[in-house]
């Protein structure tokens, strides 16, 4: 569970006074409750919520209760569901064979019950997770993190946390996951809020009143910038004309 706000700030002033002027800024953390509701729920809007808008997202979770008379599915009925009537709900193909999948694996028990998951470590509930078909890591660190309340994950490939910290560090690039990942070791074993408030820190970006960085940008390694893309024919014919 996320420790109190006076632990997080006296801890983030210790150990890195950029992150301590967000956190001043942005106030109590959010994390550390867990959800109520099965992991399975979770997942599975998750796999609904894929590369589409919140609102669309919704709606489509909408009509997969009302399919099931108001209530979300279990795994046995997702197995027992007609792909017909799924396809009729909003899901494509790839995320009926992802949910039919994940019900699956539940249903066996490779996806362990909620109690088992809750016992496990970070490291085994993600490896348990990306074994279902169109969950990644990143799915299964946003469940360590929102519904199971662990304290301490940092979610180095989302691009908010990236971003966050390139802003706040004053860096002229996306940093690497695997720098950002060895930066991110002085904020253990709280590294959940610091994503929170790297997150918050492109609000406050937006907002204008991200605090200015004490100091020099750290030497950390970036992304490489993306290639520029090379004028077509009809574009260099346009341009000629």
């Amino acid at each position: 569970m996320i420790a109190s706000q006076s632990t997080l700030e006296q801890h983030f002033a210790a150990v890195d006074p950029v992150l301590a002027g967000i956190v001043a800024l942005a106030g109590r953390c959010a994390l550390g409750k867990r959800r109520k509701g099965a992991v399975f729920e979770t997942l599975s809007r998750s796999i609904a919520s894929q590369q589409l808008s919140g609102v669309v997202a919704r709606r489509i979770l909408e009509r997969l209760e009302a399919l099931f008379g108001g209530q979300f599915p279990t795994p046995a009925q997702i197995l027992e569901a007609d792909v017909t009537a799924l396809r009729g709900v909003g899901f494509s193909y790839a995320k009926i064979a992802a949910l039919q999948d994940l019900a699956a694996k539940t249903r066996a028990g490779t996806l362990p019950p909620d109690e088992a998951l809750w016992r496990l470590d970070d490291e085994a509930v993600i490896e348990h997770c990306v074994a279902v078909r169109g969950i990644g890591r990143w799915t299964a660190e946003m469940l360590l993190m929102f519904h199971l309340g662990r304290a301490d994950v940092l979610p180095v490939a989302d691009f908010g946390v990236c971003n966050g910290f390139r802003l706040a560090y004053g860096l002229k690039g996306m940093p690497r996951p695997k720098a950002l990942l060895a930066f991110g070791e002085r904020w253990r074993p709280y590294r959940s809020a610091a994503a929170w408030y790297l997150w918050r820190a492109v609000d406050l970006h937006r907002e204008a009143q991200l605090p200015s960085r004490p100091g020099r940008a750290p030497r950390i390694q970036l992304m490489p910038p993306r290639p520029a893309k090379q004028p077509t024919q009809a574009s260099q014919k346009k341009q000629a004309a």
